[in-house]
């Protein structure tokens, strides 16, 4: 059932690494960072990242950037926006802003796997207004409501 799916590329400057998978069956692809020299973020701080590729995605498909685990548990550096959102018509520079939330400055250097990229289906939507919706067990409950 794992349908393979060429993604097409392209490099914006000399640094950039392509993605790759930690093991055969993980989910995401690292990214790494395409940079000159280290950056320092601060506590507290937010700073964007590049990757130094493109990408053309299938249409249909999204790519959702999410935090590598390793970097967010170890060091506390996490996208700002907590999951990225690359749609299938950008064709601009992945850039993940990674926001330091120890208290401590972190550094990132070049070639550092920063995030990780999962390719996503994205539907078309269709939203209808309703006078009413159908009743379920849960209703109106939520933010713990359910007991976790």
């Amino acid at each position: 059932m794992n349908e393979e799916i060429t993604l097409r590329f392209k490099k914006l400057r000399p640094g950039a690494v392509i993605p790759t998978r930690g093991s055969a069956l993980s989910a995401g692809y690292d990214l790494y960072a395409c940079l000159e020299e280290s950056v320092t973020i601060a506590p507290g701080e937010t700073k964007g990242i590049g990757t130094g590729l493109s990408m053309a995605l299938p249409e249909g498909w999204f790519a959702g950037i999410f935090a590598r685990s390793g970097l967010a548990v170890k060091q506390g550096l996490r996208p700002a926006n907590c999951v990225g959102v690359c749609d299938a018509d950008y064709r601009g520079e992945y850039i993940v802003p990674l926001f330091n939330d120890s208290a401590v400055p972190r550094v990132i250097e070049p070639g550092e796997r920063v995030a990780q990229l999962i390719l996503l289906p994205c539907r078309t939507l269709r939203f209808e207004e309703a006078g009413e919706l159908s009743e379920t067990g849960r209703g109106s409950g939520g933010f713990g409501s359910t007991g976790a």
